[in-house]
């Protein structure tokens, strides 16, 4: 079987996409040393820097490919598919949503198998989710779009459970069709572990006085991701700033991404509050950098209206800390009873479950605990090998 995996997804900075792409790549390498790969690039750069992470140099059943267009690109529309056929391809993944179209007849019937990764249907439940976003500006296309991928994609994966059910509700997949949306859940890379010299929370502080510097540490408090409306951020620093009032020791929030020019609403609140001081935005964090960030952090927030997967928690579980997150979308089935869950609009609820996590020092070590179980739950040898499982049924379909 080969099988050809579009790698354009991974920008020269990863994202929750990106990295799902590289580390899918770098699992079927380890696994699966029958099926010829091939890879489809369009930055040599990204290239170069994708086969160093997923030592694809040991693995001499997979090739690459760099294409002279993007994956938004009219001419991957019109060009992409005579390449994959001159390229003798059994399977196409894209791993998100977009795919060349006319390479997929509306009936079924060409060559070539296309399995495509649709990690959520935000836009659709959500219309106004990112009002500037060119999915938001350019909806009715982007609707009709979906639909389409949903009718010429031979099998769907999806992330979730919940992402699953609203890919069928919202891509119109009638009844005798749905079990072609498969879930697989994502992994968490080896890296997303507790820093050197075990779970910092697992044994209680010294006591004390009041008013010592062991008892003023200041307590940080993580968010990872963009700022896009259906985040909710406005949430988490209302949250924040009620927080800070009854907390007996200083709080920072780590806002782990860049600063969205799109949207200045969230800069202005924290302005209007008067919590600059408080507030700190990484800018974009490498791996590493990610990886040190959470484990710095003391708790991670994530009050977001949905999520296909919610990685960011996983990822944080992974290096001990202690999770409160909206109960919205696929987290309340990602973190199982790992995490604190609320209604992604409970200001107080959040603000008083960040209280009531930073003073308890049981608390922070059964979180922490459960969490390094719960994550341990999602592997991307797993993600990896039912995928190509998926592979297997989609080309003998």
């Amino acid at each position: 079987m080969k099988i050809g995996i579009d790698a354009r997804w991974i920008f020269p900075e990863i994202s929750g996409i990106g990295a799902y792409t590289r580390e899918l790549i770098r699992s079927l390498a380890r696994i699966d040393a029958l099926n010829s790969y091939v890879l489809f690039f369009d930055n040599r750069q990204v290239l170069d820097r994708t086969i160093t992470e997923t030592n694809l140099t040991q693995a001499g059943n997979f090739s690459t490919r760099i294409l002279p267009f993007g994956v938004f690109s009219l001419r991957n529309q019109f060009l992409l598919p005579g390449i994959l056929k001159e390229c003798g391809l059994d399977i196409y993944h894209s791993t998100n949503y977009m795919i060349p179209l006319f390479a997929f007849p509306r009936n079924g019937r060409g060559r070539i198998k296309c399995v495509t990764t649709i990690h959520d249907v935000i836009p659709m439940i959500f219309p106004g989710h990112a009002p500037k976003s060119k999915k938001a500006r350019l909806f009715t296309v982007y609707k009709q779009l979906m639909i389409e991928v949903g009718i010429r994609s031979h099998t769907i994966i999806t992330d979730s459970n919940a992402s699953r059910t609203d890919i069928i509700k919202h891509l119109r997949i009638p009844e005798d069709s749905q079990d072609k949306v498969r879930t697989v859940y994502c992994g968490v890379s080896p890296q997303f572990r507790m820093p050197a010299g075990g779970n910092r929370f697992a044994e209680a502080p010294v006591l004390q006085e009041p008013g010592t510097k062991a008892n003023n540490r200041k307590r940080i408090i993580l968010y990872v991701g963009r700022s896009d409306p259906y985040k909710n951020l406005s949430i988490l620093v209302m949250s924040f700033f009620a927080a800070i009032k009854v907390c007996p020791f200083p709080l920072e929030l780590v806002i782990a991404g860049p600063l969205d020019t799109r949207y200045p609403e969230i800069a202005i609140l924290i302005s209007r509050l008067g919590i600059e001081s408080n507030v700190r935005w990484t800018g974009y964090l490498s791996d590493d950098q990610l990886v040190k960030t959470y484990q710095n952090a003391d708790l991670l927030v994530h009050p977001s209206k949905y999520e296909g997967f919610g990685l960011q928690v996983v990822e944080a579980m992974a290096c001990g800390i202690p999770v409160i997150c909206s109960n919205a979308g696929a987290l309340p089935e990602v973190t199982g009873d790992a995490a604190i869950l609320l209604d992604p609009e409970d200001v107080n609820g959040f603000t008083d479950k960040i209280h009531e996590v930073l003073v308890d020092h049981p608390t922070i070590r059964r979180m922490s605990e459960n969490g390094i179980a719960q994550a341990g739950k999602f592997q991307w040898s797993r993600t990896a090998e039912e995928t190509l499982s998926i592979y297997r049924k989609t080309a003998n379909a």
